[in-house]
């Protein structure tokens, strides 16, 4: 079992960037595939981005291309999310997530970091 913790939502006007990162504990990291994802209000969650365990594949959703870039520290236990550009439409919570070796979901998953986009 994994243990995930959020950090460095905020409030940043449009245009502007944040650095969201994801500390994990308990289990070994390097086993888990990394997720971002999101939930504005009264919305669907959404997939974000994912990154390999080793780190060196990702994919993003198309909203996300070009201006997010999630990376890994296995060293470090630690997840990123690289948001640039930032729009009032990435409002949202944010949350990280883990998968497990030979798992397809994602079964651990942080308490949420909010993100605020003003115009």
């Amino acid at each position: 079992q994994v243990q995930l913790v959020e950090s460095g939502g905020g409030l940043v006007q449009a245009g502007g960037s944040l650095r969201l990162s994801c500390a994990a504990s308990g289990r070994t990291f390097s086993r888990y595939a990394m997720g971002w994802f999101r939930q504005a209000p009264g919305k669907e969650r959404e997939f974000v981005a994912r990154v390999s365990r080793s780190g060196g594949s990702t994919y993003y959703a198309d909203s996300a291309k070009g201006r997010f870039t999630i990376s890994r520290d296995n060293a470090k236990n630690t997840v990123y999310l690289q948001m640039n550009s930032l729009k009032p439409e990435d409002t949202a919570v944010y949350y990280c997530a883990a998968r497990d070796i030979g798992r397809e979901e994602y079964d651990y998953w942080g308490q949420g970091t909010q993100v605020t986009v003003s115009s």
